[in-house]
C-alpha cells in the first residue's frame, strides 16, 4: 500500500481564527453595553487544575472577556463551595462559568454541579443541558464534542451521510459526541465503541471518521485505519516519555486526516469554552 501523508485538522490555528471572530462579536456586545464574563470555581492547589484555570483565563483576555474567579481553599465545606456558585448564578456580569474538576474528596459534585444555573453552564455538561441535547433543544454544548464538529467542518470533511466510530464512553466526549453527530443538521451514523466492544478492530476499519477518546495509549493502530480516513485522537495518558494519545504514530501514513494530540482537538475545547460564553451573552442582549 502507498502511504500517504495526511491532513493535519489543526486546532490550534483554527482557535485562532475562532478567536478573531469573537473578538469581532465581543467589540459589538461592548457596543451594546455588554461585556461577556466568563467566571471559574476553583477548589483547592491541585497543579494541574490551577493551571489549567489560568488558561482559560489568558484565553478570555486574548478576546475580551471579564474573567471572574472563585479561588476557595482545599478544606472548602460543601456549603462554601455551593455559595460560591450561588454568587455566580446571581452575577449579571457573569454569562457563563465552570466548577474545575475533580473536586476534592468529601464534596458532593453532583450536587453542586446541579446547582449551576443551566443558561450559565459554559462546559455544556450540566444534566439540563446534556437532556436538551437529547431532545434536540436549544442550549450549551458539551465543548468538545461541539470543537470535534467545528474542527470537521472548517477542514471540510464529510459528516453529511458518514459512517463515525467513536471510541469511549466517557461524559464529556464520548456520549454526548455522539448525540452531536446523529443531530439532522450533522446527520452521520454513529457506532460508539468502549472497553466491552468484542471486535474493535472491525468497527474501526469500516469508519470514515475515527475519534479517539478511551484514554489508552496507541489504542488506534494503522492497520486498523480506513484509508483516507479522518482520525481524531481525543485521548490522553501520562507516562515516563510525556503525554501520549489513544492513536498510534503510523496512522498518519493511512489517514486522510489527523486531529493530533497535542494540537488537535484540545485548543478546539478551549475555543468553544469562550463561545459558549459569548452566545450566552448575545442571548441576554436579545432577551433584554
Amino acid at each position: 500500500m502507498t502511504s500517504v501523508t495526511a491532513t493535519i485538522l489543526d486546532g490550534k490555528a483554527t482557535r485562532d481564527a475562532i478567536y478573531d471572530d469573537l473578538r469581532t462579536r465581543v467589540a459589538a456586545l461592548g457596543d451594546a453595553g455588554v461585556r461577556p464574563g466568563l467566571g471559574t470555581v476553583l477548589v483547592g492547589a491541585d497543579p494541574g487544575s490551577a493551571a489549567y484555570v489560568r488558561g482559560k483565563h489568558r484565553d478570555c483576555a486574548k478576546v475580551g472577556i471579564t474573567s471572574l474567579r472563585r479561588d476557595l481553599p482545599d478544606d472548602a465545606t460543601q456549603e462554601q463551595v455551593a455559595a460560591a456558585i450561588d454568587e455566580l448564578n446571581a452575577d449579571p456580569a457573569c454569562h457563563g462559568y465552570i466548577v474545575q474538576l475533580p473536586l476534592p474528596r468529601g464534596l458532593d459534585t453532583g450536587a453542586l454541579l446541579e446547582r449551576m444555573d443551566p443558561s450559565k453552564d459554559a462546559d455544556g455538561l450540566h444534566p439540563v443541558n446534556l437532556g436538551r441535547l437529547v431532545l434536540g433543544e436549544q442550549g450549551p454544548l458539551p465543548c468538545t464534542p461541539r470543537g470535534i464538529v467545528e474542527l470537521l467542518r472548517r477542514y471540510e470533511v464529510a459528516i453529511d451521510g458518514a459512517e463515525v466510530v467513536v471510541v469511549g464512553r466517557g461524559v464529556t466526549v464520548g456520549r454526548p459526541l455522539g448525540l452531536l453527530l446523529t443531530r439532522r443538521s450533522e446527520n452521520a451514523t454513529v457506532t460508539l465503541c468502549h472497553t466491552g466492544t468484542k471486535d474493535l478492530a472491525a468497527q474501526v476499519r469500516r469508519a470514515d471518521i475515527v475519534v479517539a477518546a478511551a484514554g489508552r495509549p496507541s489504542l488506534i493502530t494503522a492497520d486498523m485505519v480506513k484509508p483516507g480516513a479522518a482520525v481524531l485522537d481525543v485521548g490522553i495518558t501520562r507516562t515516563e516519555q510525556g503525554l501520549v494519545g489513544d492513536v498510534a504514530p503510523a496512522a498518519r501514513e493511512v489517514a486522510g486526516f489527523v486531529a493530533p494530540m497535542p494540537g488537535g482537538v484540545g485548543p478546539m475545547t478551549r475555543a468553544m469554552l469562550l463561545t459558549n460564553v459569548v452566545e450566552a451573552a448575545e442571548r441576554a442582549v436579545r432577551s433584554a
